[in-house]
């Protein structure tokens, strides 16, 4: 059985950890509070995912090329990513190199040296990265949904930030953040895998010292962060022109937040609903209609709240009728339920899908770092698996007037919407 590990450090720096004797490799996550919810809208907005590129530029000991040349030279891989409420950077090494991959980890993190031309070149990349987020209809629609249901929110913010917004970055404005946000008290280290607790405590105290974070940095006023976030009132529609063969739509509801235990039977009906092959949306409209190849739902979770979405991407003279089936099939949903043959086939999956990602210990350091970050409980394989099944067709169809009320619908559509626009309003202003 796996043995789970806390412990809090002198400066605030909380460990967790969970020792998995059958396994040779160690994952190690470094999960910071920083992200697009705790940036000033005024001149911050893509500092946190900014950051994040930067910290594998060169610290004071490494030059970008020594970082990747030292993690290939005990085989591990390392990354990072930076979402709405964190940045995380993670390695992967086998048990023997976990003290070099906590070092390297912790001079990337604590030690950065954030040359000014470093920066100046980054802003390309990152604005690259901008663009080629604009390329992509589907994740277009979905990041215009986000904002469009938390307009007004902290939520609404991009992670990569703007293209006005990269440009004015600069060091000062970099080191500011990162001495709010890169504190002690705001980061997790976690680790999974063939590891002694003693040891990684050692060597964690040992290597992530915040002292050089702050040196030098102007003082900033103001606390930004994650409020317990609902609906913004006011416009339910966008239709963002696109010259592109699809017209995407995409459609959000309200959901839970990351603490909600309803989430385990909203993650139930979403394998009902468009998060699988077998789904109702699946096989209406790709199986039945053969009018999209890509159909599906999923759940939004962030602390404080969340949204589900349905999704489908097809041509514009099919948009109207998919649009109907979509909704159609959802309002056919709330007003019937699900029923137990459903609820039986998404249990199964659900099982498997989550006992297959969990066969590595990447994916138990993440839960563990995530759950640990946001003071959320973390759960076992069995506990998990126990909460699946204890969920019943009462407690799936209980949250169907919350997360099927189309009152509170909004709606997102990219594509060449000129034509179809006013009959799109139409069906999207319909009552179901």
């Amino acid at each position: 059985m796996a043995l789970i590990y806390r412990g809090t450090l002198p400066n605030g720096l909380r460990l967790v950890g969970e020792k998995m004797d059958n396994y040779r490799s160690v994952s190690i996550g470094c999960w910071v509070k920083a992200g697009s919810v705790y940036e000033n809208a005024a001149g911050e907005s893509g500092v946190s995912h900014f950051i994040e590129h930067m910290l594998f530029k060169g610290t004071e000991k490494r030059n970008a090329e020594r970082i990747a040349e030292d993690i290939d030279a005990i085989g591990g891989n390392m990354n990072a990513f930076t979402s709405k409420e964190c940045t995380c950077f993670y390695v992967k090494v086998i048990d023997e190199s976990l003290e070099t991959a906590l070092e390297l980890l912790s001079d990337i993190v604590c030690d950065s040296k954030l040359d000014p031309a470093d920066i100046e070149r980054e802003k390309g990349v990152v604005l690259e990265e901008i663009a080629m987020n604009e390329d992509n209809p589907e994740d277009l629609v979905h990041e215009s949904l986000c904002a469009l249901w938390y307009r007004g929110k902290r939520l609404a913010l991009p992670v990569l930030g703007t293209a006005e917004s990269v440009a004015a970055m600069d060091r000062d404005r970099i080191r500011a953040y990162m001495a709010r946000r890169y504190r002690p008290e705001n980061t997790v280290i976690s680790a999974a895998g063939n590891f002694d607790p003693e040891s990684f405590r050692a060597m964690a105290e040992k290597a992530f010292r915040f002292d050089r974070i702050a040196e030098g940095a102007a003082e900033q006023a103001g606390s930004f962060g994650a409020e317990t976030e609902q609906a913004a009132e006011g416009e339910r529609f966008i239709f963002i022109p696109k010259d592109v063969e699809q017209l995407h739509i995409a459609l959000a509801f309200p959901g839970f937040a990351n603490e909600d235990t309803r989430q385990y039977p909203l993650h139930l009906l979403n394998n009902a609903v468009g998060g699988s092959m077998s789904s109702r949306l699946y096989q209406s409209i790709r199986e039945k209609h053969g009018m999209a190849y890509s159909v599906y739902s999923g759940p939004s979770f962030f602390t404080g709240s969340g949204y589900f979405t349905l999704y489908a991407g097809t041509n514009e003279k099919q948009a109207e009728q998919v649009l109907s089936l979509m909704m159609d099939e959802y309002a056919r949903l709330r007003s019937e339920g699900i029923t137990e043959a459903e609820l039986e086939r998404s249990k199964r999956q659900m099982r498997t899908s989550f006992l297959l990602g969990r066969e590595n210990t990447s994916a138990h350091s993440s839960a563990l770092g995530r759950s640990e970050l946001f003071s959320l409980n973390y759960l076992t394989d069995d506990e998990v698996l126990a909460k699946i099944d204890a969920v019943t067709v009462d407690d799936v169809n209980a949250i169907l007037p919350y997360v099927c009320d189309f009152s509170a619908m909004k709606a997102a559509v990219v594509g060449r919407v000129g034509k179809t626009r006013k009959k799109l309003e139409r069906i999207l202003s319909g009552s179901r």
